[in-house]
């Protein structure tokens, strides 16, 4: 009973969108996730642990590098469409962390339209998540290929 209900589960997650264009949000959000967490250990001064020793968070080199390695890890998952699904899942709440944190405050200093501004890449990004929770990887995935089977 416990591996039907697993092998459903399993399909669930793998169970893809058809829609072409789907493929163009997951580019996106893979390369950005990607590049973002290759660059928090290039530049773990300014993007990395000193970025999150700025906005007051203690053990800043760890979170630098949790944050940085699930980046890195998570937006090749995107990239190649494996698994998709959860490979989004620890994005999308990196992205709330991250309005919270380093957004709120500009909203406080400067107003809300100070903050929108400051803001959109993570709110593009942010969406960009949800949307791949809900579609999945789209045809020229990994998980397309795996459900196929």
């Amino acid at each position: 009973m416990v591996e039907i209900l697993s092998m459903a589960m399993l399909q669930k997650i793998l169970k893809t969108d058809d829609a072409v264009t789907t493929i163009i949000i997951r580019l996106m959000v893979g390369t950005v996730f990607l590049s973002e967490g290759i660059q928090k250990f290039l530049f773990a001064d300014k993007l990395g642990a000193g970025r999150f020793a700025k906005i007051g968070l203690t053990n800043p080199e760890f979170w630098g590098a949790f944050v940085g390695s699930f980046e890195i890890v998570c937006g090749f998952f995107v990239l190649l469409g494996l698994l998709t699904r959860l490979s989004v899942i620890p994005l999308f709440f990196i992205m709330l962390v991250a309005i919270g944190t380093t957004k709120s405050q500009i909203f406080l200093n400067n107003g809300l339209w100070s903050m929108l501004h400051e803001s959109r890449t993570d709110w593009a990004m942010l969406l960009g998540t949800i949307f791949l929770i809900i579609k999945g990887g789209v045809n020229w995935s990994i998980d397309r290929r795996l459900w196929k089977q």
